[in-house]
């Protein structure tokens, strides 16, 4: 089998993968996020502290998400020819964006309390949500920077193919 051509020569066409290394990083901020719906989000006043899951729905449905995407993710680089899928990729980071501006609010305002009357103030929890949503999108968005679309032409043959060295 003869190797592919470019237009301008015979140059070969090096596959090239995406690196894991966003991969991991992304992997990294799911599990953080993922630890902290078990940790306390806040603290009422005169009452005992709430865990991300009693405080609200959102938080664990979030880290389930990242959990989902992280599992496609890993699905992708296994089976997409150069490593990763630049949609999913983009999703992923997306939802870890959201899920840091989710935290941020709370830390700022935090939720659940207002329709009890609760004086609510914030706990570990929510700092551990927004330190893993922050790494989990960089990750994402790391991997999201890596070559998807065309081949690599290696810069010699690319020369070559010019006629110029």
């Amino acid at each position: 089998m003869a190797a592919p051509r470019t237009p301008g020569g015979n140059a070969t066409r090096e596959p090239h993968k995406a690196k894991t290394t966003g991969l991991v990083v992304a992997a990294v901020g799911i599990v953080l996020f993922n630890i902290s719906p078990f940790l306390n989000w806040v603290n009422p006043d005169g009452a005992d502290p709430r865990t991300g899951y009693e405080t609200d729905s959102l938080v664990p449905f979030i880290a389930y998400l990242g959990i989902g995407l992280l599992i496609a993710l890993i699905y992708a680089n296994k089976r997409a020819r150069r490593g990763q899928h630049r949609g999913l990729t983009l999703v992923t980071m997306a939802v870890g964006i959201a899920a840091a501006i989710q935290c941020l609010a709370f830390a700022i305002n935090p939720m659940g309390g207002l329709e009890r009357g609760d004086d609510l103030s914030t706990d570990i929890g929510v700092w551990v949500g927004l330190i893993g949503a922050a790494i989990w999108a960089i990750g994402a968005g790391l991997l999201a920077k890596e070559d998807e679309g065309d081949d690599r032409v290696a810069d010699s043959q690319v020369a070559n193919a010019a006629g110029t060295r």
